[in-house]
């Protein structure tokens, strides 16, 4: 009787652990990548009821979705190592903490898990028409395509197209991540993501010197540090200023594009603090070279930012404005540095006579702005000083 008891309760808490395990991204190994996988999608849905805990829904059973409510789905792209994708759980967190939506991450690790990108690539469509399927029980639910949101990585972009096209074009918004490009680039608007596929379609460029789709794809796309290799990721295998290429963005040209240009630090939370340095000069001869800027407050806090585009050529009563990134901000600035360099090894150093300076924040245009005066930067040497407040009549 006593070990009928025993079974008894260890089946129970079998069946209790069981009940408790919230279900998870597929986790898969290298080796199924590199004997390949079948595609099964499962959809997991997280809302702030369940913000920590998964539940798998399908087109018949919804668990804590509510139709009422914006849905945001999260598609990920190829998966070589068979990995949950590291970035997922933050992004769940990050929506559900700006607004009470459904999040419904899609989940064909088993299908996206290979060597082989052509496999992949395949299955997009498959993984498309599965989403049409549970949308379509949303929609016949009370849903509204107006509250479909899709965010999708890579391959995930291009899955979210096609959702986006069977729908012409009605869902409410897709963001397309580091589309990819092998096997897209080129292709006609009903074979990728393609501004007709939702009502807005915007699209962030992170990787187009690879596997990255480099043309734009939506109503606006934006290309982060000029769309190359971006700060603190690996180099191999998250304000916005129009611009026709990144040169232009640096420079400060604005044509009427629907490119936008911005630039990212290298460590959490990734933001960059721009400001503009107005600088006219009165030397008699044109001079050629960088600035470097630095900033420190009252608590001496300091950041500083190396205008590192093109050498700036500075001519006699010519304001030249440079744009300035610091990855801190700092509200109350009580000294400046400023130092010039030409970039030459050898050969004389130069000075830099500065008729006016002036410092003004483009995140806080409401800051006042601050200036310097009569100021003379030899070469390679840091000069330090405390700036004043502009006079408010100055443009």
């Amino acid at each position: 009787m006593l070990r009928f008891y025993l079974f008894i309760s260890l089946m129970c808490l079998a069946r209790s652990d069981t009940e408790e395990t919230c279900p998870s991204f597929t986790r898969l190994s290298f080796h199924s990548a590199v004997v390949g996988t079948a595609l099964n999608v499962r959809l997991l849905l997280y809302t702030r009821r369940n913000l920590t805990c998964a539940q798998t829904v399908n087109s018949s059973a919804f668990g804590n979705l509510n139709v009422t409510k914006k849905t945001t789905f999260i598609v990920h792209g190829l998966r070589i190592t068979g990995s949950p994708p590291v970035w997922m759980e933050d992004l769940v967190k990050g929506l559900l903490s700006v607004e009470d939506m459904n999040v419904v991450v899609v989940d064909w690790n088993r299908g996206a898990t290979t060597l082989i990108y052509t496999h992949a690539s395949s299955k997009t469509r498959k993984v498309a028409l599965v989403l049409k399927e549970f949308i379509d029980q949303m929609l016949a639910e009370g849903a509204s395509l107006d509250d479909i949101y899709m965010i999708g990585v890579s391959l995930g972009a291009h899955i979210s197209g096609f959702v986006g096209e069977m729908y012409d074009g009605q869902l409410g918004r897709i963001t397309g991540l580091d589309p990819a490009g092998p096997l897209f680039n080129g292709k006609p608007h009903q074979d990728r993501l393609d501004p007709s596929d939702a009502q807005f379609v915007d699209v962030i460029h992170s990787d187009i010197d690879a596997l990255g789709y480099k043309e734009p794809l939506g109503n606006i796309d934006f290309y982060p540090n000029g769309g190359l290799d971006q700060p603190g990721c690996p180099k191999t295998i998250f304000g916005g200023y129009r611009a026709d290429n990144w040169k232009d963005y640096l420079r400060e040209k604005d044509p009427p594009m629907t490119k936008a240009f911005f630039d990212t630090a290298e460590e959490n939370p990734f933001c960059m603090y721009h400001y503009f340095v107005d600088i006219i000069t009165w030397n008699k001869n044109i001079r050629r070279g960088d600035i470097t800027i630095k900033l420190r407050d009252k608590a001496g806090n300091t950041t500083e930012s190396k205008i590192n585009h093109e050498p700036t050529t500075f001519q006699k009563y010519h304001q030249v404005s440079l744009l300035a990134r610091f990855n801190q901000d700092l509200d109350k600035v009580v000294a400046v540095s400023l130092m010039f360099s030409t970039g030459s090894i050898i050969g004389p150093r130069y000075k830099l006579r500065i008729l006016r300076m002036k410092l003004r924040s483009l995140a806080h245009p409401e800051r006042p702005q601050l200036c310097r005066y009569d100021l003379v930067l030899m070469e390679n040497v840091e000069t330090v000083f405390q700036p004043i407040l502009c006079p408010k009549l100055q443009m």
